[in-house]
């Protein structure tokens, strides 16, 4: 559903003046359509599902909805009072990010679709998905709470930052904590800690830690992007989230990893992991500080494996030699 005769005036309008937002259900299905329209340079405004889209009021200009799912009467309205430019409904479902040569495919789908609404025929012909062969192979995702940060510490120890991995960690901890907790992780050690402040791209050899009052996503190619949303519920930065989100993009070539702490974070979401077929391991419950986040996990029943930090940096380390065929070891 559009509206050509309003479409004309973006023509020769700069695509970083054309605002959108998107709505839709599906997290997997809004990350792919928020970066497909940051990747062609328009500005995007919001990313949410109804439920959100009824909260909030929308304050900004909207030239262009795209909305996967039915367009209601509630929603109509809510365009109508924006004076939009376009409204797009209906997309296919996006394929899953690390599907590289299918999710290139849709992308350009939804660009020459863009092009055509807008009539800016440029669009086609610009790529909008560049996809670099990173210097890793791997993500690890590390969570961990109270009594995490000897633990992670005593795992990047005794791994070496010559393996094809990148490292991201989320971490429950107080904002007094911001500016020691790279410095306490990384003495001894070699890795490159450093806390996300602003959009990232994830590099091997170093360990991003993610920030606390604002949230994080993971997109395809290896950005980890810093939004103007605070995390949702009581746990900051929310693990499970991140996991999620990270499992949804890089599907088997994920390995998470939860550590001491207390509480359940982390244990959400862990049957889609699954099927992304990332791997999950966690801390032994006996020798954590505080047992009850491993804990939540291992009882899942998802765990594949459970050690020390030692020996869950060793099982790292063999799996990664097995998977790329190298040896590797910690000098």
């Amino acid at each position: 559903m559009t509206d050509d005769t309003q479409t004309k005036p973006l023509a020769d309008t700069s695509t970083s003046d054309i605002t959108m937002l998107v709505v839709a259900e599906s997290q997997h299905q809004r990350l792919a359509l928020s970066e497909t329209i940051r990747g062609c340079g328009f500005t995007l405004i919001d990313s949410v599902n109804r439920a959100q889209l009824k909260r909030k009021p929308i304050r900004n200009k909207i030239d262009v909805w795209l909305i996967d799912g039915d367009y209601d009467d509630d929603t109509a309205s809510m365009i109508a009072n924006t004076q939009s430019k376009a409204v797009l409904v209906g997309f296919s479902q996006a394929p899953y990010f690390n599907a590289i040569q299918y999710y290139a495919k849709w992308q350009r789908k939804l660009k020459r679709k863009l092009a055509q609404i807008l009539e800016m025929p440029v669009l086609a012909a610009s790529p909008v998905y560049e996809h670099t062969q990173p210097h890793w192979q791997y993500v690890v995702l590390l969570g961990a709470s109270m009594g995490g940060p000897s633990a992670v510490k005593e795992f990047l120890d005794n791994l070496s930052p010559d393996l094809p991995i990148c490292i991201l960690l989320a971490h429950h901890f107080n904002p007094s904590m911001v500016e020691t907790l790279p410095r306490v992780i990384n003495r001894h050690n070699d890795w490159r800690c450093q806390l996300i402040t602003s959009t990232r791209r994830l590099q091997a050899g170093h360990c991003l830690i993610a920030p606390i009052n604002q949230q994080i996503v993971c997109d395809s190619t290896g950005r980890v992007i810093v939004t103007d949303k605070t995390w949702p519920g009581g746990y900051k930065p929310a693990i499970g989230e991140i996991l999620k989100n990270a499992s949804d993009v890089y599907g088997s070539r994920l390995i998470s990893i939860i550590f001491s702490g207390m509480g359940t974070d982390g244990s959400q979401h862990l049957a889609t992991i699954q099927d992304n077929h990332s791997q999950l391991w966690v801390q032994d419950p006996r020798l954590s500080t505080c047992p009850s986040q491993p804990q939540s996990v291992l009882d899942s029943g998802y765990c594949q494996f459970s050690g020390s930090p030692t020996a869950l940096a060793q099982k790292l380390t063999d799996y990664i030699a097995e998977m790329t065929q190298i040896s590797y070891s910690l000098s």
